[in-house]
């Protein structure tokens, strides 16, 4: 009996080693091109700051320009997701990055409102499948109990990008103001997608498509992984056909679900810097500054939520706690007026609220479904969820040309992350807690 107790530790202790050792492989550089990734998706809001004044832009036509991005993220997809389920990440992934960095750059053109509508769904084009994509790929290395971590890992990219896009951005709309070459905020687009294109090079020589092709794990840690990943998948959903595949509830569920999350991801990312403005500061590079401080703060939330799912597996109380605390900073924080120091802090807590919910929400499509399904399943929830990115800023926008009040933008996207919250329930516990 003790000998059996002892080859189990083991066993498992094995299990962790190999995981541990894939997570601080693969993980750092996913991280690098997930915040530039993201840095090029919301660098538009600290061109607001400049951009708008120059160009006579609305907050209606930002918010339309700042959302477009998600149509052409929408409708490209699910497409890109079963093309990488295909070639492989590397290849897909590279060419995302690649497109993406070039098209970035070229906002730096733009002079009319159709114009900037025309660049930010072009974006959204080349940047389609980037995000699944990288979900899909994390279920070829990881299975579900452990891939709470990793996805907690991959996430802390988002504040990582405002931890360094915010002073960066800063910096360069100051710095570069009143240049004769070219005015800051166009800098601003040209400087941030160098990295990019950079990481999508990379891309080609480090990432790795299968376990079975690491030359860094040994036969047996492959074998190990493959008979992980085997055992998981066959408790999996595969769909048979297109037809069943849309039938199942649960992905409306689930899309449904992130709709309601990615609403108040980007009322607060799209917003924040105008937000922090408005309570009273009016130095751009002061902005990029404060508008850090949110972001730092979620890094370890987010960690430590994915630590305490995985650990409970409680999802659904995780994430409805994370989203509604979320929900709460952010209408407070519409609430403060001119202080800047309240403004900061219930920023914080909608900013790490919203972060951890986010990066908790990925286990349960990523618990349940396998293989074509998967890459389908997780494309099309992410496809549908981000129309609220075209949804978040443009309904922000036009409340705020409506009612004159900045406040009230945020209070409907607070609304939106509590029903959000409340829809977790209704995901069955056999799925949802995994």
């Amino acid at each position: 009996m003790d000998r059996t107790v002892s080859v189990d530790l083991a066993a498992a202790a094995s299990r962790t080693d190999v995981y541990r050792k894939i997570t601080w492989r693969i993980m750092p550089f996913i991280v690098v091109c997930y915040l530039f990734a993201y840095l090029d998706r919301v660098n538009v809001g600290f061109a607001k700051l400049q951009m708008m004044s120059d160009l006579g832009f609305s907050d209606a036509v930002y918010g339309l320009g700042a959302g477009i991005f998600f149509l052409g993220y929408f409708i490209f997809e699910v497409p890109s997701n079963l093309i990488l389920h295909r070639v492989g990440a590397r290849v897909w992934i590279a060419r995302i990055m690649i497109t993406w960095a070039i098209i970035s750059a070229m906002t730096l053109f733009v002079t009319t409102p159709l114009q900037f509508y025309v660049v930010r769904f072009l974006l959204g084009v080349a940047e389609a499948g980037f995000s699944p994509g990288i979900m899909l790929y994390l279920t070829y290395w990881f299975p579900a109990k452990k891939r709470g971590f990793a996805l907690g890992f991959y996430y802390i990219a988002i504040p990582l990008a405002g931890v360094i896009g915010g002073p960066v951005s800063g910096l360069i709309l100051q710095h570069f103001d009143g240049s004769e070459t070219m005015k800051g905020w166009q800098w601003l687009f040209l400087l941030e997608a160098i990295p990019s294109l950079l990481a999508g090079i990379a891309v080609l020589f480090l990432m790795v498509d299968r376990p079975e092709q690491a030359k860094w794990l040994s036969a047996e840690e492959k074998a190990e992984i493959r008979t992980d990943l085997m055992r998981e998948d066959g408790d999996k959903v595969t769909h048979t056909s297109s037809k069943q595949f849309l039938k199942d509830i649960n992905i409306w569920k689930l899309s449904a679900i992130y709709f309601m999350t990615i609403i108040g991801l980007y009322g607060i990312s799209f917003w924040l810097p105008s937000i922090v403005k408005n309570s009273g500061i009016a130095n751009v590079e002061l902005i990029g500054w404060i508008s850090a401080i949110p972001y730092l703060v979620a890094v370890p939330a987010i960690i430590l939520t994915g630590i305490s799912a995985d650990r409970t597996r409680r999802r659904r109380m995780h994430f409805t706690v994370a989203l509604a605390v979320g929900a709460v900073g952010l209408a407070l924080s519409g609430y403060v007026g001119q202080s800047p120091v309240a403004a900061v802090i219930w920023l914080t807590v909608a900013t790490a609220g919203m972060l951890s919910a986010l990066s908790l929400f990925w286990g349960v499509p990523c618990a349940f479904l396998a293989g074509s399904s998967a890459a389908a399943g997780i494309a099309m929830i992410n496809s549908i969820g981000n129309l609220a990115g075209f949804v978040s800023p443009y309904m922000v926008g036009w409340l705020n040309v409506l009612t004159g009040n900045p406040a009230i933008g945020l209070y409907a996207v607070a609304a939106c992350m509590i029903v959000g919250a409340a829809l977790i329930r209704v995901i069955p516990a056999a799925l949802g807690d995994r």
